[in-house]
């Protein structure tokens, strides 16, 4: 591990209180040493780095100058947050990131009271930071709402409804672009930080507001061409028409890492009396660590890496990963079928649908985080004929899921969705955990739901999928890599609804769906030993599910179990249905169901989070081994 820096000033900073004592002239230092701890702490745990290095200048010019956490700054998505945690009360944890029992990676409400907000989806700050501003203000207390969000996250709708609305806020809310990736408006130098500092002085909004009531009174004609005039000076310098037209006072764009251009104006916007007020700083990701500066999206998350030379620890050679095997079986179907295309949320190397873009990249669209514009997009190119893949992790796919249903489900078209990260996923914790998935799918008429055991079944449920005209379709599979099976070289198409018996017993019927299946197959070894054979079917399907499969089993064993990597209401409530509509609990079936457990869980490494859910073979083996105790008390005669 590399020698943690020498910190000098950092280290008599534990709150923003701390840093309020501060000089400006001290500011900068302080800024340095912060981005060297970010850096070291980064370097131990593996995270996001890229953003957090981009807004060091922004974390400390902000804590400097609002009265935080009385003034509530709402991180958008929050992987640029590591900063803003070290000056927060937890740097003493800071190289905890991302661990069991250590640090979210993203804000959570129940780590600090400077995260008012907790994040991890896009585009939410500003309908959060409103949410607190209007609060504050009908309350009559003191306290603004300040959202920083990245322009990656603009291109989602939902940040675009709430600046409609405000106006409501007043003087009150606080919205800082932190421009980090294409730039809106380009700085220009000591001019644009001049103009950003006059244009938030409280002189010119006084003046501002003062020739606004006076041109008020005059004719109404007058009044919109002085309107159009300042906003066409003002739009022409600062590129802030747009959101001029959303009720909001642009200033900017501004040098995010000059402290002395960023201090004055956060100090104006702090003390105006017009609002709200956007904030454009322009910022560089990876800023201050030539590594990360030269290759953003490389640097943008990362693995443990070595300080001094920037290499990332590399993983063993081992399988691929599950989304590449999508992503590359989906551009070599695609190579004889021209009505294939693939769609991404602005996720295209976590879906793979990169190796499809760069075979195919006209029928590759990735149309930023805008979930709800992919499903609707998809559902227009199935209707008029072609055959749509939605590539998207589980857990975004819930911000569309009103598309999912009214725009593809009741329609019944043909829209194929790739679910990736299905099930838990590590370090990144609950907020993108894919735990849903199975039941807000399943549960929709006309919808087919498959789940691969390993990541052979997941090219030809990728095929089935490209062949499957007559409804929607779902395919979810998990993050990493899968079990090392050989690949097809000719993918087949799977009947719909149709599992398959991988190890036939005739006392507990094991049904599993998706990449559990391994755990059942060792909890079937150790059920033989125990004198219990054991029956293990893969069913593929949650919907359809296997019915004649499922009868079959549930009436020649004396006890079954299911299991699946999704929260109650999937595939278990769906067996448990049929076996009720078919009378079998009252025939006295010993019927078990397995599932992720009803509560969100912290992040940790993947196979500590299912032996927490209790989804491994042990507790396999333990939920047969008690059906059995509760019902015959035979576990001591085969045990």
């Amino acid at each position: 591990m590399s020698e943690l820096p020498k910190t000098p000033l950092l280290d008599t900073v534990e709150t923003p209180h701390d840093l309020r004592k501060l000089k400006p002239s001290q500011l900068r230092q302080l800024s340095d040493e912060l981005r060297a701890e970010t850096i070291s702490a980064v370097g131990t745990t593996g995270g996001h780095l890229g953003s957090g290095l981009g807004v060091v200048e922004l974390t400390v010019a902000i804590h400097y100058v609002f009265d935080t956490p009385a003034d509530r700054l709402v991180w958008d998505v929050g992987h640029q947050c590591y900063p803003h945690k070290i000056l927060t009360g937890r740097r003493d944890r800071i190289r905890t990131l991302r661990q069991g029992g250590g640090l979210s990676g993203f804000t959570k409400r129940s780590e600090s009271e400077y995260d008012p907000f907790g994040a991890a989806h896009s585009s939410t700050s500003i309908s959060a930071a409103l949410g607190f501003a209007v609060a504050n203000k009908l309350a009559g207390t003191d306290g603004r709402g300040i959202a920083v969000i990245g322009d990656g996250a603009m291109s989602a709708g939902m940040a675009y409804e709430a600046m409609n609305n405000a106006e409501q806020a007043g003087n009150r809310l606080i919205v800082i672009l932190n421009d980090n990736d294409m730039s809106i408006a380009p700085p220009v130098g000591g001019l644009s930080a001049y103009l950003a500092r006059v244009v938030s002085s409280s002189e010119y909004l006084g003046l501002r507001s003062l020739a606004s009531k006076m041109v008020r009174k005059l004719s109404r004609r007058v009044h919109s061409a002085a309107s159009k005039t300042e906003e066409f000076a003002r739009g022409m310098v600062t590129g802030g028409t747009l959101f001029e037209e959303l009720g909001f006072y642009y200033v900017g764009p501004i040098d995010g890492h000059n402290l002395d251009h960023l201090i004055p104006v956060l100090e104006n916007v702090r003390d105006a009396k017009e609002g709200p007020v956007l904030v454009h700083v322009v910022t560089q990701k990876g800023k201050g660590y030539a590594p990360a500066e030269n290759s953003a999206d490389k640097y943008h998350g990362v693995q443990k890496f070595d300080v001094i030379t920037g290499a990332q620890a590399k993983a063993p050679p081992g399988p691929p990963s599950y989304q590449n095997v999508f992503g590359e079986t989906l551009a070599k179907l695609a190579e004889t079928d021209p009505k294939i295309c693939a769609i991404t949320a602005a996720m295209p190397g976590g879906t793979g649908v990169d190796k499809f873009a760069k075979a195919h990249p006209d029928r590759a669209f990735d149309v930023g985080i805008a979930e709800q514009h992919a499903v609707t997009f998809a559902a227009g190119l199935a209707a008029q004929g072609m055959r749509p893949f939605c590539a998207i992790y589980s857990t975004f796919l819930q911000r569309a899921y009103d598309q999912v249903v009214h725009d593809v489900a009741i329609q019944n078209l043909p829209v194929r969705f790739a679910i990736d990260r299905a099930g838990l996923v590590g370090a990144d914790g609950a907020t993108h955990a894919g735990s849903f998935d199975v039941t807000y799918l399943a549960t929709l008429p006309n919808f087919v739901v498959m789940a691969p055991a390993d990541e052979a079944e997941l090219v030809h449920m990728t095929k089935t999928a490209v062949e499957h005209d007559s409804g929607p379709i779902a395919v979810r599979y998990p993050r990493g890599n899968g079990i090392g099976v050989a690949l097809p070289e000719v993918p087949q198409v799977l009947e719909i609804g149709k599992g398959r018996v991988v190890r036939e017993g005739k006392k507990v019927a094991i049904l599993s769906l998706g990449t559990r299946l391994g755990e059942a197959l060792k909890a079937a070894d150790t059920l033989e030993a125990r004198g219990l054979s054991t029956t293990v079917a893969d069913l593929r399907f949650a919907k359809p599910l296997d019915e004649a499969l499922i009868r079959r089993l549930l009436a020649t064993h004396e006890v079954a179990v299911t299991i699946e990597e999704n929260a109650v209401g999937g595939l278990g409530a769906h067996v448990l249905t049929l076996a009720s509509d078919d009378g079998l609990i009252d025939a006295g079936l010993k019927l078990r169901t397995m599932r992720l457990p009803d509560r969100f869980q912290d992040q940790d490494k993947p196979e500590a989070q299912y032996d927490e859910a209790g989804l491994n073979a042990p507790h396999i083996v333990d939920t047969v081994l008690k059906a059995l105790r509760w019902n015959e008390n035979e576990v001591g005669a085969t045990a």
